[in-house]
């Protein structure tokens, strides 16, 4: 059963982090010793997003996104199709194929998305999702434990 953000939000903070990895050390910490960590979460608070731009996007650098994609789709269906095929050389021959059509239709494809984008977004980017400090948050039924495990006294 999945709980809902109110649920979650009765939670009460027990510790705060610089980073991500301290809060996952500190519930891993709780768990070695015994805690019930399912009532235990981790927020990020003061949360940003934040986009790389790593280039212009071309209708070339599209069409060479997209091959790359098809290819490990046609990788992975010739792959499925040769398990079907006795012989060696057929079996190099459906993979070779699949990989040369999956670059092709992923080209084709890559081409047509970024036409049909009516050219919204020129660049291409990663996107995070960042915060500024991470809270371990806990039930109240459990929050005064979880603090005498983690070394942490009242706030």
């Amino acid at each position: 059963m999945r709980k809902s953000v109110t649920q979650e939000s009765h939670r009460v903070p027990v510790a705060g982090f610089d980073t991500y990895g301290e809060a996952v050390r500190a519930v891993d910490s709780l768990s070695e010793q015994g805690f019930p960590v399912q009532h235990t979460t981790i927020s990020g608070v003061g949360l940003r997003l934040v986009e790389h731009v790593l280039g212009r996007l071309t209708f070339l650098k599209a069409a060479g996104m997209g091959a790359a994609s098809g290819v490990w789709f046609g990788l992975l269906f010739g792959v499925f199709l040769a398990l079907f095929t006795a012989e060696t050389v057929a079996w190099f021959a459906v993979i070779l194929w699949a990989l040369l059509w999956g670059a092709v239709a992923g080209a084709a494809f890559g081409l047509i998305q970024h036409g049909l984008s009516g050219r919204r977004r020129e660049f291409i980017s990663t996107r995070q999702l960042l915060a500024d400090r991470y809270e371990v948050l806990v039930d109240p039924a459990h929050a005064e434990r979880a603090r005498q495990l983690l070394g942490i006294g009242r706030p």
